[in-house]
């Protein structure tokens, strides 16, 4: 497949990543609290298939084992939303099974995979390792968001999110450098200046409800 075609796929997801936390912060901005608007989730699912997609092509097992792992927390805020059941079932069935075809495609391909995905000789095994450690930190937060709000009772995002997302993007960050992957240089170094703001509303907004209560 076509060196630019690969890139223009990992671009758009990037992209579409980017612009579900452009329209977060532009929403807590406006509310002065951080929100979880339901475009935010709805904009998730679709960059995270696009970014399987790339980082299969990419022989890149950081990207995918991180967007396999987030991608039914993503369904799960949709349905905490109530917009999952809004699309059409073949959508939701095509959606939901994708994870599970992409593990069991690895699953049949056993050698040949671990091959594709690892036995690069320009890529050392310890590069993999740091990726793959980046993209599970980032992974993490959308776990811990997933308990708080199982928690809350409501689709949140907590201050901790954006302190673990802070972190995992610094890690792929370097690890993008290394690798000269400007996909994840861009799409990561677009979410930093976001990740901070949302911190400090949180933190401006738990003060000012401290100081009500005083």
């Amino acid at each position: 497949m076509s060196y630019y075609l690969i890139l223009g796929i990992g671009l758009l997801a990037q992209l579409l990543f980017s612009a579900r936390l452009l329209i977060q912060w532009i929403a807590s901005e406006k509310a002065h609290k951080v929100l979880s608007p339901t475009i935010f989730w709805q904009l998730s699912m679709v960059a995270s298939f696009m970014l399987c997609i790339y980082g299969w092509l990419r022989n890149d097992f950081a990207i995918i084992l991180g967007q396999l792992i987030s991608y039914y927390i993503y369904i799960w805020n949709l349905k905490s939303k109530g917009s999952w059941m809004l699309l059409p079932k073949i959508l939701r069935a095509l959606f939901a099974l994708v994870p599970v075809m992409a593990v069991g495609y690895f699953l049949l391909q056993g050698h040949e995979t671990i091959v594709r995905l690892f036995e690069q000789e320009d890529l050392p095994v310890w590069l993999i390792l740091f990726g793959v450690a980046g993209q599970f930190t980032f992974t993490l937060r959308f776990v811990y968001q997933w308990l708080y709000s199982r928690k809350a009772g409501e689709s949140v995002l907590p201050v901790m999110f954006w302190v673990i997302s802070l972190t995992g993007s610094a890690m792929i960050i370097c690890y993008a450098l290394i690798r000269q992957d400007l996909v994840l240089i861009l799409g990561q170094s677009a979410g930093f200046i976001v990740y901070i703001r949302n911190i400090m509303i949180a933190c401006q907004f738990k003060w000012h409800k401290k100081q009500k209560i005083l």
